[in-house]
Order: structure tokens, then sequence, then C-alpha cells
């Protein structure tokens, strides 16, 4: 069983960073196959940014050139850094693990997932 806890949420003015990070417990974290997501009120959640077990990876084109997604596998961490925020980013974003290999950027292949954390971003 994997656990993820998301953090670093917050509200930020227009323009403005966030990093917001997942820590996860298992030992085989390193293997893993990481995204995150997000959802705004009365919107299906979205795919952001997908990393693999190599470093290799994946943006939504509303995010590419502004969020990146690394991992740190030392710490069993996976980081968002997302930069230039619109009010648009804002919604709950998540964190998700798999255990397939490669870029997933569709939801069912994700085994877990973290609680989520909100980021606000007012105009």
């Amino acid at each position: 069983q994997v656990q993820l806890v998301e953090s670093g949420g917050g509200s930020v003015q227009a323009g403005g960073s966030l990093r917001l990070s997942c820590a996860a417990s298992g030992r085989t974290f390193s293997t893993y196959s990481m995204g995150w997501f997000r959802q705004a009120p009365g919107k299906e959640r979205e795919f952001v940014a997908a990393i693999t077990w190599t470093g290799s990876t994946a943006y939504a084109g509303s995010v590419k050139g502004r969020f990146t997604i690394s991992r740190d596998d030392a710490k069993t961490t996976v980081y968002l850094q997302m930069n230039s925020l619109k009010p648009e980013d804002t919604a709950v974003y998540y964190c998700a693990a798999s255990t397939r290999v490669g870029i997933i950027t569709i939801q069912a292949p994700y085994d877990y997932w973290g609680q989520g954390t909100q980021v606000t971003v007012s105009s």
C-alpha cells in the first residue's frame, strides 16, 4: 500500500508561483510512474503532468512551458513547480502513483491517489 500526501497549495495572485510536493510512502517509489491531476469546481478531473521512473515527462497543453514536474527518489517525493499562474489554474491538485511503466496521462492506470491540495489564483 502506498500513501501520498500533497502539500504546498495556497492562494496566489496571477503571475505568481507555487511549488506542490507529494510525499510518498513505500520502498519501491523509484519504480513508480507519477502524475499530477487537477479538478476545478464543476469540472472533470484533468491531467496536468506526468513523470516516469527514468525522468521522462509530459504535460497538458494548458500548462506546458509554465509547470515543471520533477522527482527526488531519495526523498520519495514528486514536485510540481507552477510558474506564471493564471486564474484558470485554480483547482484542487491531486498526486497519483502507478506501478505501470511509461508516461500515463489518464486516470484509470493510477493505483494510488493523494487527498488533494487547493490552489487558488486570483486576478
